[in-house]
């Protein structure tokens, strides 16, 4: 129990670097539903009836909060996915360099995905490069610790 408390302490650089680009996703998870918000007001495309009626607007999509909509869900089955499974991967005390590149890149990757099909359309494959880059290192840590706890 010593070494994994110790791993779970606050003076250790690599739970806090865990902390810190979880925390991070969760803030950007978190901001996906206001500017879901934000494109719905923008382009009066609602999804209810009762918050059309108060916009004097009929119910209707609209390509921009659709995409906004789906990066959004594609963050809540991604990211904590990556949350969990990083944690378990840093109880497997890899080097500190290398976990960090891999927070970092996954950290990235999730920006890039929002950004090329939410926010500004960049055509294929750049969405699906950054998706499969968050999902090879939620895979490879995923691997690391199913071997390491066996």
């Amino acid at each position: 129990m010593g070494q994994t408390a110790d791993l779970l302490s606050l003076n250790n650089e690599l739970f806090k670097t865990y902390l810190f680009y979880s925390v991070v996703l969760m803030v950007k998870l978190i901001l996906m539903a206001p500017l879901t918000g934000r494109q719905r007001y923008k382009n009066m495309a609602f999804a209810n009836p009762e918050d059309a009626d108060t916009n004097n607007v009929k119910v209707k999509t609209h390509d921009d909060v659709e995409r906004v909509r789906r990066a959004h869900l594609n963050d809540l089955e991604n990211i904590p996915a990556f949350i969990i499974t990083s944690f378990a991967y840093i109880l497997t005390n890899p080097e500190i360099e290398f976990a960090t590149l891999l927070f970092k890149a996954f950290t990235a990757a999730r920006f890039v995905h929002t950004f090329v099909y939410a926010l500004y359309v960049v055509p294929q494959p750049a969405r699906a490069l950054s998706f499969f880059v968050g999902l090879l290192i939620t895979l490879y840590m995923a691997f690391v610790s199913i071997y390491h706890f066996m």
